[in-house]
């Protein structure tokens, strides 16, 4: 059972493992996953929203449907603030700035996203440096997505030329094999409460 941080008749927050699927995949291989954990414990915890199987940290389940439809417009409307924490290879210049690069999917190599400025979906993250470490070469970011593509942060990282390191589908050899997993935690969640309405605010330490 991955770790409660936050237990409620309207939702459950949770504190994903890297290496764990949010929901199940195809094949009874891929059975195991976050939402069938805790749906064996609550069994009217419902998804709402995923984080990728190599990334750790925050997310949340709704309680029953009503709070899934609550929660979902939530995220639809972009009233749940979601930030990251990322190690990245090099150094992103400014310190501070927005990405604004159209994704799609690849489809001859799915589940792999790319930029595309004519079909892609408008996709904008913003990004700070929190600091570099210029011995390695790599620098710890703050990312702040402010649209929810797949694999957004990892692919506009890799876009701008500093690729989060440990990421197996994106950037280069040295990159993937400069960490033993990806590293890129979901640290930080705002949003309401989908009953009371009611600012909440999580945190998750990053284990990197």
């Amino acid at each position: 059972m991955p770790a409660i941080i936050h237990l409620d008749d309207s939702l459950i927050v949770l504190d994903k493992p890297a290496g764990l699927l949010s929901v199940p995949g195809r094949g009874p291989a891929h059975a195991d996953s976050l939402a069938s954990r805790v749906q064996m414990e609550f069994a009217d915890a419902r998804i709402v929203h995923r984080l990728d199987m190599a990334t750790s940290g925050l997310l949340i389940m709704a309680r029953g449907l009503e709070m899934e439809r609550r929660l979902s417009i939530a995220f639809q409307q972009r009233q749940v603030e979601k930030r990251y924490v990322a190690v990245v290879a090099g150094r992103p210049s400014p310190d501070e700035g927005e990405i604004a690069l159209p994704l799609i999917t690849d489809w001859p190599n799915r589940p792999r996203q790319k930029v595309d400025f004519e079909a892609g979906k408008p996709s904008l993250t913003h990004y700070t440096l929190l600091s570099h470490d210029a011995a390695r070469d790599r620098s710890r970011m703050e990312l702040r997505p402010h649209t929810g593509r797949s694999h957004q942060l990892r692919v506009h990282m890799m876009a701008i030329g500093h690729p989060i390191l440990g990421d197996e589908l994106y950037g280069n050899e040295d990159s993937r094999g400069a960490a033993g997993r990806l590293l890129l935690h979901a640290s930080e969640l705002n949003l309401p409460h989908p009953l009371t309405g009611a600012s909440l605010h999580f945190r998750s330490a990053t284990p990197f």
